[in-house]
């Protein structure tokens, strides 16, 4: 019994060492980018943090504690952080110019990230397109909405629609993080809260749960996605989404069949429509010889 003990005793040494010498050589062939393992730390916490360059009250315990739950929950969100970060290239090339030449702060970007991960998603409400527009909202700021065409999916328009949104909120509170909570809770929400609560800030309201947690989303992207590594995303620039180069045609009347237009370009219609998913049918009805600008790839099809 005890050589057989014994026995048992070597073989699992045995094996322990087999699977530790296994582990230090996977662990050799891992490429991380540089200082990735020195600056990883899955507990960081900021010791500041602003919106726009309007400071966050960290010193408030409550204000702390909720921009914790939202980093915990991003970091800890490992597949859709992640392809939010390979995203970001691609749609922040649009755009931060049309945030800039508007006056609008960067920041503004993060918006869009949390409405919708930087992809034309529909919302169970109705709301579509990367900044989440509601088709009357949509109209109202200049935007084209019928069954054919739905600008809501036209980032360049939909961003210029969103900086009108946020130019007008300006005026009316201030300042960019009430801005910010009213592109969720709508301005006349976050009024009448601040009316009824005696209070000029945004930190300072007790809100519903989905708006309370709106700014604190905004502002833990903002910090995973400017310190990837720190939060254990070490992505590269290679493993980042292209920006695919395209060439812009006008079209100033209807278009019966895109598919042959796509052809005719020198691409099908997959790619016609990945480039223009503000185009929702096969065909483009344009009876009062509107122009658009259609976006046809050079590569990358």
């Amino acid at each position: 019994m005890k050589q057989q003990t014994t026995t048992i005793r070597k073989s699992f040494l045995l094996i322990g060492i087999v699977l530790i010498s296994g582990l230090f050589i996977f662990a050799s062939k891992l490429e991380f980018p540089g200082n990735w393992i020195a600056r990883f730390n899955p507990n960081y916490f900021p010791a500041q943090i602003d919106f726009a360059g309007e400071r966050v009250p960290l010193q408030i315990a409550d204000v702390q504690e909720r921009l914790d739950r939202e980093l915990l929950v991003n970091k800890h969100l490992n597949a859709s952080t992640l392809l939010i970060l390979k995203r970001a290239r691609r749609a922040f090339a649009i755009i931060e110019p049309i945030l800039k030449k508007n006056g609008i702060p960067d920041d503004f970007k993060y918006v869009a990230v949390i409405e919708s991960g930087l992809v034309n998603v529909v919302s169970p409400a109705g709301a579509k397109g990367i900044w989440q527009f509601m088709p009357d909202t949509a109209k109202e700021i200049g935007l084209e909405v019928n069954e054919n065409i739905d600008e809501r999916y036209h980032l360049e328009k939909a961003t210029e629609a969103a900086c009108a949104y946020f130019l007008k909120a300006k005026e009316k509170f201030g300042n960019w993080t009430l801005v910010a909570a009213s592109y969720n809770a709508g301005g006349t929400g976050i009024k009448k809260q601040l009316d009824i609560q005696k209070v000029s800030n945004y930190y300072d309201l007790l809100l519903n749960d989905e708006t309370s947690r709106y700014v604190f989303r905004i502002l833990a992207l903002k910090q995973i996605m400017e310190h990837p590594e720190q939060y254990g995303f070490p992505i590269t620039e290679e493993e980042q989404y292209k920006i695919v180069a395209t060439k812009k045609i006008t079209i100033d009347s209807s278009v019966t069949d895109l598919a042959s237009l796509a052809l005719q370009q020198g691409i099908n219609y997959k790619i016609l429509k990945i480039h223009n998913p503000w185009l929702r049918t096969t065909k483009m009805v344009n009876p009062m010889n509107k122009k658009y600008q259609l976006e046809i790839p050079l590569e990358g099809y």
